[in-house]
């Protein structure tokens, strides 16, 4: 058998020397992939520390600020599969440029907001040109490693949210306590000066330090070249069966089935990044820079949880059972929260925090090995941003929800249970709902490869 683009699938390489070629990808590609990552996250969630000045500076209530950090979401669901697609014709560098650009003069004009309305615009400008960066970077990798190399190295370059997380926490803490004042500026302000210029520089230097596909690879020598040719062509060999064509995928169940499922987790995801600081200093009264170092532990946890249960799911090569318990242990997580902010217990929220941020955190790197199991190609890239996007619009309605249950109700208890319960939903679908599809998609992989040895000999 021969590999779409007629690349032959024989090597007279060792898996030795294989694993040696692409252990050296790997360290070229992700540390500035998850370094962008990074700042990315540190850009989106430091409203999360703002709030706690920004709101009283402005007479603003939590209803207006659930609004403002959820329309970011609103930017990424109508920018992000035009940007994926865009990827695959002008290469990743250059959409790296223009994203990390867009985004970092977005943040850096937050700091001069003085109406509502700015503020939903900046966030909404914010999502719409960091479009495309989650699932482009996803899709990169696609292009450098087979899945059978994957899953740890997106659970790395994916831990980059809660990295993001547990340095941004204690970084915001401090810029906020030592810069209130300074030149006549709030402290909330410089946060978003500060933070946001590094996301230009990164842009500027994307061009530079990426290389779109291993074919332009000149730190590769043409035998590595082949190396990862043959192991990429090897795997499309035998999983012949997935779906190519984007408009084919969309009609198939598995695709919103998906959707759906991030959906879910990514309620509870926005959640712990948007109102964790809020939930901790609910129930202690410390200063910015303690709060900033209680943030950076919690999410620890979610890095934590993301590595190791990317290493399991390899080990074991399993996605689904290891997706949705990691869900469950999200939902469990808010669920106790809810209780002892209800209790006026701050250890147990802290450590109620640490446990859904490690679940739900966990959960997601395994989740983006479901959708190459069943789509390729232009499928695949416009799938990812599909999903992505669409499940994005959660970050979107769980702030708006939970500002508005504040607002109403003086409390973040009810509106916590209720997202929980959303989180949960998704352990039900991909139980329920994906089972069958990955049965199917794992038995036309075991169907291929035989297909594949008799070509190789």
């Amino acid at each position: 058998m021969v590999h779409q683009d007629s690349t032959p699938l024989t090597t007279t390489s060792t898996v030795e020397e294989r694993d040696r070629t692409f252990r050296r990808v790997v360290l070229r590609i992700v540390p500035f992939a998850t370094l962008v990552y990074v700042i990315a996250w540190i850009d989106r969630a430091n409203v999360g520390f703002a709030k706690l000045t920004m709101l009283n500076d402005l007479s603003w209530s939590d209803a207006v600020y659930g609004a403002g950090a959820g329309i970011f979401f609103l930017g990424y669901f109508f920018f992000e599969v035009p940007s994926n697609l865009l990827l695959q014709k002008i290469g990743a560098p250059k959409t790296i440029r223009r994203i990390a650009l867009g985004w970092g003069v977005a943040t850096v004009l937050m700091a001069f907001i003085t109406e509502p309305w700015h503020f939903y615009v900046l966030r909404f400008l914010q999502g719409a040109f960091e479009a495309g960066l989650h699932p482009g970077l996803i899709l990169y990798v696609t292009y450098w490693l087979p899945a059978h190399r994957r899953a740890k190295v997106v659970a790395i370059f994916m831990s980059a949210s809660p990295i993001a997380l547990l340095v941004g926490s204690p970084l915001a803490g401090y810029i906020m306590t030592y810069t209130d004042g300074l030149l006549g500026t709030a402290d909330w302000q410089w946060l978003f000066i500060i933070e946001g210029v590094p996301s230009i520089v990164l842009g500027l230097l994307a061009v530079l330090l990426m290389t779109d596909k291993p074919s332009n690879a000149k730190w590769l020598s043409q035998e590595q070249r082949d190396h990862v040719a043959y192991e990429l062509a090897e795997e499309s060999a035998g999983l012949s069966g997935r779906e190519h064509k984007f408009l084919a995928a969309l009609r198939t169940r598995t695709v919103w089935i998906l959707i759906l499922t991030l959906f879910c987790i990514i309620t509870g995801n926005a959640t712990l990044s948007f109102y964790g600081p809020s939930l901790v200093e609910a129930t202690f009264d410390v200063d910015f820079a303690t709060l900033g170092w209680i943030m950076s532990g919690i999410f620890t946890f979610g890095w934590l949880g993301m590595i190791v249960n990317g290493w399991l799911s390899d080990r074991r090569a399993e996605a689904r059972w290891h997706t949705a318990c990691a869900a469950a242990l999200g939902a469990l997580g808010l669920i106790l929260a809810a209780i002892a902010l209800a209790a006026g217990s701050g250890v147990g929220v802290i450590a109620s925090l640490a446990l859904s941020a490690a679940g739900t955190m966990g959960s997601i790197p395994v989740f983006w090995g479901l959708p190459a199991q069943f789509m390729s190609g232009t499928a695949l890239a416009a799938g990812v941003a599909l999903i992505n996007s669409v499940a994005n619009l959660a970050g979107y309605l769980s702030p708006q929800f939970l500002g508005t249950i504040k607002t109403a109700t003086g409390t973040y208890s009810s509106g916590l249970y209720v997202i929980a319960g959303v989180e949960f939903i998704a352990v039900v679908l991909i139980l329920v709902f994906i089972s069958k599809d990955a049965a199917a998609g794992t038995s036309r992989t075991e169907q291929a490869e035989p297909r594949a040895e008799q070509a190789a000999e």
